[in-house]
C-alpha cells in the first residue's frame, strides 16, 4: 500500500513538523511506503494563473494542465491513502494547502461537467483519506463553538467528499499546552498505520 502525505507548514521548529516526524517513523516501522509533498519546501504555487482560470472557470479544456499540477495528480493516482497534515489557522487549513486544492482539483479530474469528464482522466477514488491537523485550542472548545463541525463540513464533506471511500478528521487540539497533550497525540499518531491497514490492506 502507498501513502501520500500532503504536508503544509512553513517551520521545521513547529509542533506540526514534530508530528510529521512521528508519522514518518511509525509508517516506516510498519513497512508502509509513503511519499511527501511538502508544499512549503516545494514552493508549491498556490495562486491560480489567468490561464488556469480560463481552463477551470470557463471550461476551456484545450488549455494545458500545468506540469506541477500533473505531478501532484500522478501522486494521487499512486496512493491508496492520502494524509493531509497541517495546522488550523483561522478555522481552516493554511492558504498554501487551500491553493493546492484550487489548482490540483482540476475540472474533469476531481470534479466537472459531462464534457469535461469525457475528455479528461477522472481522479481515482482513494481508499482512505485523513485530515490530520494540529490546533491550539482543545478539541472540546472547538466542538463547543462549532469550529470542528465547520472544518469537517469543508474538509471531509467537500474537499475529500466522494473522492475518498473512507475519510476522517483527526484534530490534535490543545497544543497551546503541549506538555499536557503530547502523550495523547503520540498515541493517536501511532494508531494511524492500523487505521490505514484497515481500509487499504
Amino acid at each position: 500500500m502507498n501513502v501520500l502525505i500532503i504536508y503544509c507548514h512553513p517551520s521545521k521548529k513547529s509542533y506540526t513538523h514534530q508530528i510529521l516526524q512521528q508519522l514518518k517513523k511509525v509508517l516506516k516501522n510498519e513497512s508502509i511506503k509513503f511519499e511527501i509533498s511538502d508544499l512549503y519546501e516545494m514552493n508549491f504555487q498556490t495562486e491560480m494563473t489567468e490561464q488556469e482560470y480560463m481552463r477551470e472557470g470557463l471550461l476551456n479544456l484545450d488549455l494545458p494542465i500545468p506540469e506541477d499540477v500533473q505531478k501532484e495528480q500522478e501522486k494521487i493516482e499512486n496512493a491508496d491513502c492520502i494524509i493531509f497534515l497541517y495546522p488550523v489557522w483561522w478555522s481552516d487549513c493554511p492558504a498554501k494547502l487551500k491553493g493546492w486544492f484550487d489548482r490540483v482539483y482540476t475540472v474533469g479530474y476531481a470534479y466537472g461537467y459531462d464534457k469535461a469528464e469525457k475528455e479528461n482522466k477522472k481522479m481515482k477514488t482513494v481508499k482512505y483519506g485523513i485530515s490530520l491537523c494540529t490546533a491550539g485550542h482543545p478539541n472540546m472548545f472547538l466542538d463547543e463553538i462549532g469550529i470542528a463541525e465547520s472544518m469537517r463540513n469543508i474538509m471531509i464533506d467537500d474537499r475529500l467528499g466522494q473522492r475518498f471511500s473512507n475519510k476522517e478528521l483527526i484534530i490534535l487540539g490543545g497544543t497551546l499546552d503541549r506538555k499536557k497533550v503530547e502523550k495523547d497525540h503520540s498515541k493517536i499518531v501511532k494508531s494511524i498505520p492500523k487505521r490505514i491497514k484497515k481500509y487499504c490492506a
